[in-house]
């Protein structure tokens, strides 16, 4: 693809959005266009609009997203459904409206089934009963998916949804209350080690099992669906299929092991109990890899690497 193309990131200042302007930068893309909420409000259809038929971006990244954990999903359920439903459907009407020619929809594997089986393939979308904690995010999510499929269908546009495991890296919030499991470990871990606690409590029985991807490692993974060659991205946009593509490591270990990998790196010396009064969630959840493997990407960074990376991000963030 073509250097110079004109590309929007949308979310450029969230976790995902900023790896994918650092995966461009390092690529040699140099014609990207961001815009913070002060200068852009998605949810305002009039200004996306203007924003769009302005600028005329080629290829869009559609990171952007009202995010929160359990606490925020449960008390804000409206904020979530609303805010999310607004940002996909400007952008994809403008999208359309200014002829964009690729479109990346980035989701989240809350969108398939809380029981479903495992590994997750892209075929168990809308299979079963979604998690009741962040219904209205997933439902979101699903509706921008099938956005994405509506208009390929109704338009003939080429728009592909990506669904990430588990992100992690450097822009992550490690705020102990609302952050998800692997930063607030590394808070934890952190702060244990530094007043020499004997000992970290950590919730249920550390026996579920859950996979992780190093942030930059999607930002590869969807510049390369990005910039696939038309036979191959045609096969994965075609009219006749949902666009669903789900990008992880393939790979999931238990919360206890990672708990002991974060002490590693850390170097938290001491012990953990576990408070098997706190909720274990579901037992297990690993996408289904192998259709972006087949198309040739894997990841690259192991999560000790990575671990070790959102550390120092954690350490250089703290000082401020």
């Amino acid at each position: 693809m073509n250097k110079n193309i004109k590309i929007y990131i949308a979310g450029h200042r969230g976790l995902a959005g900023s790896a994918i302007v650092r995966e461009l930068h390092r690529l040699g893309y140099s014609n990207l266009v961001t815009r913070t909420h002060a200068e852009l409000d998605l949810e305002d259809a009039a200004a996306t609009l203007a924003f769009f038929e302005q600028e005329k971006p080629d290829l869009v990244f559609l990171a952007a997203a009202r995010v929160g954990g359990i606490h925020a999903n449960n008390t804000y359920p409206v904020d979530f459904l609303m805010s999310n439903l607004l940002i996909e459907a400007n952008i994809c009407r403008a999208a359309h409206a200014t002829d964009v020619a690729r479109l990346i929809f980035l989701g989240s594997s809350c969108i398939y089934p809380r029981d479903c089986p495992q590994p997750i393939k892209e075929e168990y979308l809308l299979t079963g009963s979604l998690e009741a904690t962040n219904r209205p995010y997933a439902l979101a999510k699903i509706a921008g998916i099938e956005m994405c499929w509506s208009y390929n269908r109704q338009y003939g546009t080429k728009w592909l949804a990506a669904m990430p495991t588990n992100l992690y890296g450097p822009g992550d919030s490690y705020d102990l209350s609302n952050s998800h499991v692997l930063p607030a470990l590394i808070r934890k871990m952190h702060e244990a080690k530094m007043a020499n606690a004997a000992e970290v409590v950590l919730w249920g029985t550390g026996t579920p099992k859950r996979e992780f991807l190093y942030v930059d490692d999607l930002a590869n993974a969807l510049v390369f669906l990005a910039t696939l060659d038309e036979a191959r991205y045609d096969v994965l946009v075609a009219p006749s299929q949902c666009p669903l593509i789900n990008v992880g490591s393939g790979e999931d270990l238990s919360i206890r092991e990672l708990a002991e990998t974060v002490a590693d790196v850390v170097g938290f010396k001491g012990k953990f109990v576990q408070d098997t009064s706190k909720p274990d969630g579901t037992m297990r959840k690993i996408m289904d890899v192998s259709k972006i493997r087949n198309l040739g990407w894997k990841h690259e960074i192991s999560l000790c690497t990575g671990i070790a990376h959102a550390y120092d991000d954690y350490l250089d963030r703290s000082k401020g």
